[in-house]
Order: C-alpha cells, then sequence, then structure tokens
C-alpha cells in the first residue's frame, strides 16, 4: 500500500518505512518559528524544562510581526524578552523592526523552509509551507517551547483528503477564491485533523503566492496541513533561495485518502465569506448592497507582491470611495521594496489609501486598523469572527485583493468587472 505525501514526509522524519493515518510519532523538526506573541510563552517552558540551550540555533525562526512596532508597553515588553532570549541563545533567524516581515510570508522568501521539511510554529497559519511541499503545522506554545528543547515532537498521523481541482482560471479568480470556495463546501470543521492535499491541473496554472494563500487558509477548514505536491514552479522558487539540502516528495498511486472532493472551476465567480464564519461563503454577486468603512489588503495570506499587483492593476488611475479606509501592508520589507520599485506602492497612495511597515495588526484586531461597532470590512486576512478586526459588533468580509480593490473604489462590495 502506498503513502501519501503527507505520510511519506512524517515517516521519513520519524524514521519509519511506513506510517499510518491514527499512528502516533516522534518526530524530528526542520523548523520551529514563534512570534512575539506566542515566543514569550513558549520561553517561559522551555525555561520550566530546564532548556539552557536551544536544540539548533538555525532551526529556530522568532519573528517579532504581530504588535510591531509595538502599539504599546505590553507589547514592547513581550519584543523586549523575545529579544532577550534570541540574543542569549544567538538564534540565527531573528526577525526584528526593519528586517521583519509577517512570518508566513517571511520564510518562504527567506529559503528557512524547504520542501519536504517538518515545520511547526506556535501560531495557527503554520500551515502556509505545505505550498511548498512541507508537513507544516501550528502548535501551542507550550508544545512550541518542548521543540526548541528536543527538536521532536509527537504527532498522530492525520488522514488525508483529495482536493482535485479541474478547468481554466477565470478572470480575477484567485488562490483566495478558490480556498474560500473548498472552505464553503467543506465547512470548518470538514477537514478536520486531516491533510488537504490540493491537486489537479487547476492547480498547475497556480503561482506560489497563490499556493500559499490557498495553503494558508486549510485551517479555516479545521486541516492538521494543507499540501501541494512540488513542482517545476515550486523549484524554481525555491532553488534560489534553499541555502541547505531537501528532498521531494510526492503521494503515491495508490495512496489511499479519507475522500475525494472535485471541483470545475471554469465557471467561478470571485467569492466572498460572509459575517462571521470563513464557511460562510457566496459568490460576488449574490453578496447584495453591503456598503464598507474600511478595507485592509495584506495579511500572511494575501500580503504577497502577486497580491499588491493585482490590488493595484484594479486602482490604477481611480480613487478610494469617500468615507472608505484602504490599508494596504506588504508582507514583507522585500515585497514592500519590490512594491516601491514598480511604482505600486505609488499607485496606492494616489488613490488615497494608506501603506503600512509589514505587520499583522489590523487582521487580528490589534492595531493599525481596528474596528469600531457598527463598521463593515472587507478584508484579504483569514479569518471573520465576531470581534476578529475589531469590536464585537463589527463585521469582516474575507475577500482576493481584486474584490478588495473594487470594494475600495465602489464603497460597497463589489467584483473588479464592476469598476473596470
Amino acid at each position: 500500500m502506498g503513502m501519501t505525501i503527507t505520510e511519506k514526509i512524517l515517516a521519513a522524519h520519524a524514521d519509519l518505512d511506513m506510517v499510518k493515518p491514527g499512528q502516533l510519532i516522534k518526530a524530528r523538526v526542520d523548523m520551529a518559528l514563534a512570534n512575539d506573541i506566542t515566543a514569550p510563552l513558549a520561553i517561559k517552558a522551555f525555561k520550566s524544562a530546564g532548556g539552557e540551550k536551544v536544540f539548533a540555533q538555525d532551526k529556530i525562526s522568532l519573528v517579532l510581526d504581530h504588535f510591531t512596532p509595538n502599539k504599546d508597553i505590553p507589547s514592547a515588553i513581550q519584543c523586549q524578552e523575545v529579544r532577550k532570549f534570541a540574543y542569549e541563545q544567538d538564534i540565527i533567524n531573528f526577525y526584528d523592526v526593519g528586517s521583519v516581515g509577517i512570518e508566513h510570508v517571511l520564510l518562504p522568501e527567506q529559503g528557512l523552509v524547504l520542501p519536504g521539511d517538518v515545520v511547526i510554529g506556535a501560531d495557527s497559519h503554520t500551515c502556509t509551507y505545505g505550498a511548498l511541499g512541507a508537513f507544516s503545522t501550528g502548535v501551542g506554545s507550550t508544545d512550541l517551547g518542548a521543540v526548541m528543547l528536543t527538536g521532536e515532537i509527537w504527532l498522530k498521523v492525520p488522514p488525508s483528503i483529495k482536493l482535485v481541482y479541474k478547468g481554466s482560471l477565470p478572470k480575477w479568480i484567485t488562490g483566495k477564491d478558490l480556498i474560500l470556495y473548498t472552505i464553503g463546501d467543506l465547512g470548518v470543521e470538514g477537514a478536520l485533523y486531516k491533510a488537504m492535499e490540493f491537486c489537479g491541473e487547476t492547480i498547475s496554472q497556480l503561482s506560489m503566492d497563490a499556493r500559499f494563500t490557498m495553503a494558508n487558509m486549510a485551517i479555516e477548514a479545521g486541516a492538521k496541513n494543507g499540501i501541494f505536491a512540488p513542482d517545476e514552479k515550486t523549484e524554481a522558487y525555491v532553488q534560489p533561495r534553499a541555502k541547505r539540502t531537501y528532498q521531494i516528495y510526492r503521494s503515491d498511486p495508490d495512496a489511499e485518502y479519507l475522500f475525494t472532493r472535485e471541483y470545475d472551476v471554469s465557471t467561478l465567480e470571485p467569492q466572498v465569506a460572509l459575517p462571521h464564519s470563513p464557511d460562510n461563503v457566496r459568490g460576488v454577486s449574490e453578496v447584495g448592497e453591503i456598503k464598507i468603512d474600511q478595507v485592509v489588503i495584506g495579511s500572511c495570506t494575501n500580503g504577497r507582491l502577486e497580491d499588491l499587483r493585482l490590488a493595484a492593476s484594479i486602482l490604477k488611475g481611480k480613487k478610494i470611495a469617500k468615507g472608505v479606509r484602504c490599508i494596504v501592508i506588504p508582507g514583507t520589507q522585500q515585497v514592500y521594496l519590490d512594491a516601491l520599485k514598480e511604482g505600486i506602492i505609488e499607485t496606492f497612495i494616489e488613490a488615497g489609501a494608506a501603506v503600512s511597515t509589514p505587520t499583522c495588526g489590523p487582521c487580528l484586531g490589534g492595531h493599525m486598523g481596528v474596528l469600531a461597532p457598527g463598521e463593515k470590512a472587507v478584508s484579504t486576512t483569514n479569518r471573520n469572527f465576531i470581534g476578529r478586526m475589531g469590536h464585537s459588533q463589527s463585521e469582516v468580509y474575507l475577500t482576493s485583493p481584486a474584490v478588495a480593490a473594487a470594494s475600495a473604489i465602489a464603497g460597497k462590495i463589489v467584483g473588479p468587472e464592476e469598476v473596470n
């Protein structure tokens, strides 16, 4: 009996010939990740367990991306704790203001996660790295502290589900639309503790940026991980960045899946997740007249260069609607610099948008765009639960950068065709 790509990676990292769904294993970790919110708790757990030195100085990434630049004294203290630990432990992959980016955009960009890796992060959207053909998943800070000490983690092998996408992508349809549509079909618990394996002819058409977006939101369907088999596009992305060797895995033809779901995307329209759940999904034409107060373009889901290019192509020569605040947040300093060189930042500012240094800020209702009671926001982020981006009486609508930019112009939720 064959194995899926997820099972192969976990078997290799557990030094086993084969693993099966439900099996408990102890796996070696190639990269452990924490941010300014989760790292202090992980550091506390590390020290409570008697930790003196981390298992490997080059296999831990500490990224100060959530409340930075520091929004208040408590966040400043948190970052101070992480800095002190990073310097004491001589952590090589420590990213602070000026070099930092949103963690799940930054690590692939820097070549720190590679195909075939096991990546464990104290952040639920660690599943992003499955776009590279890695097994990556989020854990609690206590588990991350143990990983920093031992370099290993206990895991239960997840069963895999196969998601096959067919047809050519219509204009304006992005990876965000595909994953929203999928979550709308499966539900927020439809892939609970399962591996979502994305494949099919449509997937081969997707850029790496689009694949990162899809893998990022696997957790919104409850998945343990999302994963893509590496192909030529993966290799082209990884080879210039990789600083170490890596292993490519692919599912066997006779691998077993819990179930298979097929989607024909050839007639798909831009998707919108309405409040207050990522699975409350409709086509943009079915949303109705919803006036908005704010638009956020960015985050670990859609803060990459391709996302900013798409939004700018719609905003170029146009203006943000009166009464609408549009906030654009590049995912990393490199994305910011590339967008600056291409004139994308100029386009945003001329349209009336505010452009921020890289930060998770508004996605979690932290800073840089917190919503007041009754306000409605269109956002390219990944969650729209009650109070996610601010007041419990605010509303968040999840979309692609194309719909977000069009809505910023129209002052209401619309598809890009309506403003072009």
